[in-house]
């Protein structure tokens, strides 16, 4: 996108339940150093004032006047317009609509964009952390290959996704582009997949596989460090639970993938667990369906674990061969091996969210 060395300063905001985190973002990088508030999630106005004080706090220690505003919130929203709608961790936000953007718009004279955290951490990626690492491999290795396309999908409180394709944000015509978290639930065909794919799902599955209540179920770190055997406690529960979330993951993101034919980051809270729900995802993803004439592939393409070396390097080496060009026998080279890559966010969640918003802002700007 060309917006590293970019000298102009956006204001960011981190929106978590409990918490508000501002910064300022100049080129691929945090400008100063990020204020931290408490939301107020339980009161609307004084919620409001704080978002107005902490973008004030980080403008004051900025090095530029802002040229925009440019963050995640939750959702239901229209983000293009600005309105956030009623929000279960932000009770503060009601029905009907607040008209979040225009008001900081008119506060701090500047445009504001809003979009949701997925959308922002795929662009993220797309632009300076997993897409370029994935292409530098590739040239790295002599590979032509290279990928354009980018599906992100965020593993936490819930499971979160967005698009990238060829540089651009994929938002949609209903700022609803990329919500994963609504597919149809492969473990539980009458659920969404977020009651798979999220911190409450490894603790329902840990319970139930421990034999002890949902209530006493550990915090998912917890329950990583009982299966690797860091911990006491039943380690076969523990594998168990993330070895269903990444079966759960892998079968959403195959359809997400059939549609967008591009590789794959993850980020959000459960990363730090990959190695035990990252194998059973890549596997989910290569898997077929039973037809009455046999089994069909999954994926026309072959998902590969970036983050095991083995994988990494058959995915770089492809299978590059030569042809012969019928009547002039002239050789051409060609790779017949689809695939695509499965790894971790580069930049970390929260990161990649703000440098996601700070370039959604300025090419939204030059556009203009």
């Amino acid at each position: 996108m060309g917006y590293a060395s970019d000298p102009r300063v956006v204001l960011t905001l981190d929106a978590g339940g409990t918490k508000f985190a501002f910064a300022a973002v100049r080129g691929d990088r945090l400008a100063v150093e990020p204020v931290t508030l408490a939301s107020n999630a339980h009161d609307l106005k004084l919620c409001l004032d704080t978002i107005v004080e902490g973008f004030t706090k980080v403008k004051e220690k900025a090095p530029a006047p802002p040229v925009a505003i440019s963050f995640a919130f939750p959702g239901p929203a229209d983000y293009p317009a600005g309105v956030i709608g009623g929000l279960g961790n932000l009770p503060a936000f009601k029905e009907g609509g607040t008209a979040l953007g225009p008001m900081l718009a008119d506060r701090f004279s500047v445009p504001v964009f809003l979009n949701n955290d997925g959308d922002l951490f795929a662009f993220g990626e797309a632009i300076a952390g997993f897409l370029p690492w994935v292409n530098g491999l590739l040239a790295e290795g002599g590979s032509p290959k290279r990928f354009r396309n980018l599906f992100g999908a965020t593993f936490g409180t819930g499971f979160g996704g967005g698009i990238v394709q060829d540089g651009r944000l994929w938002i949609g015509d209903n700022s609803a582009g990329g919500e994963i978290w609504l597919f149809r639930n492969k473990l539980d065909p009458k659920s969404n997949i977020e009651e798979s794919v999220s911190i409450r799902a490894v603790r329902r599955v840990y319970a139930q596989e421990a034999g002890i209540s949902a209530e006493a179920a550990p915090e998912p770190k917890d329950v990583f460090a009982i299966g690797r055997g860091e911990a006491p406690g039943p380690r076969a529960a523990a594998v168990e639970a993330f070895r269903r979330m990444g079966e759960a993951a892998g079968d959403a993101l195959a359809s997400a993938v059939t549609l967008i034919d591009g590789v794959v980051v993850i980020g959000g809270g459960l990363t730090g667990a990959a190695e035990l729900f990252l194998p059973a995802l890549v596997a989910e993803m290569n898997g077929a369906f039973e037809t009455p004439s046999g089994p069909v592939p999954r994926l026309e393409v072959t998902a590969f674990n970036l983050e095991d070396a083995a994988q990494r390097a058959a995915f770089v080496r492809g299978e590059a061969r030569e042809v012969v060009v019928p009547g002039s026998g002239r050789r051409v080279t060609y790779d017949p091996l689809k695939r695509i890559g499965v790894g971790l966010s580069r930049l970390g969640t929260s990161q990649a969210v703000a440098l996601g918003a700070y370039a959604f802002a300025l090419a939204e700007l030059d556009r203009r």
